[in-house]
């Protein structure tokens, strides 16, 4: 049996981890939270034997989700700072918190923390878990929150894992109303998925309620979202229709924009437009076409 932590932060009264919770019950908002920054920001490796160790490495000024992290596990854990030149810095100083009792470690992997390189291949639970929780924890760790250079608030993420990215796309367009097609970008096989205005404003207000877990730095970001407001006469971009598999069938089928437009609801350029990916591979065929 691993080591308990003594020295485990109790929470109060009124918080989301009672004493008698198992450790990362993903349906408890904190350790959904925690587990979804894990599997975005986390490293899991195994040694020889049985050894082996969690860790996550942060710039010194987010320490504080780290000692959350330490108050969450009732296994010893540890924090230690380094200081290095990197890419971006000359001096950097960081914080490591590093888990290594077994029992612990055995627990993440089971939930889906893989051992080794995890980038393309983490998914969402297959437990249930709480969602919102998860992907904030998902977004602090690989995601922005914030303001774009004109202005317009945002939420977006970066992630390698085509699971992860549609998780969020499938979410994300049931709390803000926006659909996002995923689509690996060509410099490095990375997914940008980016809300803005109305939709980054409803999305961060569910995913950074109050008194949330999450980094100090963007619960403040997201909180300041709300106050943009969208300048008179800004037009609302209509929301993308997506083609679906019996209007490419039928498209095909007429071979002919204005007619094709007139049955499909459409207009006659983006006819011709889909009608040319499909003929030019650039869209793949829909079934039995």
């Amino acid at each position: 049996m691993a080591e308990r932590e003594p020295n485990a932060l109790p929470c109060a009264p009124d918080e989301s981890r009672s004493a008698t919770t198992e450790f990362m019950d993903l349906e408890v908002p904190d350790y959904a939270y925690m587990f979804g920054f894990l599997q975005a920001d986390g490293h899991l490796s195994k040694e020889t034997g049985q050894k082996g160790r969690v860790t996550v490495e942060l710039s010194a000024r987010d320490v504080g989700i780290l000692h959350e992290f330490q108050r969450l596990t009732p296994y010893h854990s540890n924090i230690s700072g380094r200081t290095r030149s990197t890419n971006f810095a000359a001096s950097h100083t960081s914080a490591i918190w590093t888990l290594c009792a077994l029992e612990a470690r055995t627990k993440l992997n089971e939930l889906g923390l893989p051992y080794g390189p995890k980038s393309r291949t983490i998914t969402p639970p297959r437990v249930p878990f709480s969602q919102r929780d998860y992907l904030r924890g998902v977004i602090d760790a690989d995601g922005s929150v914030g303001f774009t250079a004109k202005g317009f608030p945002f939420v977006s993420l970066t992630t390698a894992s085509a699971a992860i990215g549609a998780y969020l796309c499938f979410y994300a367009g049931r709390i803000a109303g926006a659909e996002r097609s995923l689509k690996r970008n060509a410099r490095d096989g990375v997914f940008n998925i980016l809300y803005t205005k109305e939709a980054a404003q409803k999305l961060g207000a569910h995913l950074y309620y109050p008194d949330c877990l999450s980094l100090d730095r963007k619960r403040t970001a997201a909180e300041s979202l709300h106050t943009w407001t969208r300048p008179a006469g800004m037009r609302v971009a209509p929301d993308r229709r997506r083609w679906t598999p019996s209007e490419d069938r039928l498209l095909l089928a007429l071979n002919n924009d204005a007619a094709a437009a007139e049955e499909l609801g459409r207009t006659e350029k983006s006819c011709y437009v889909r009608l040319w990916r499909l003929r030019t591979g650039k869209t793949p065929l829909p079934a039995s076409a």
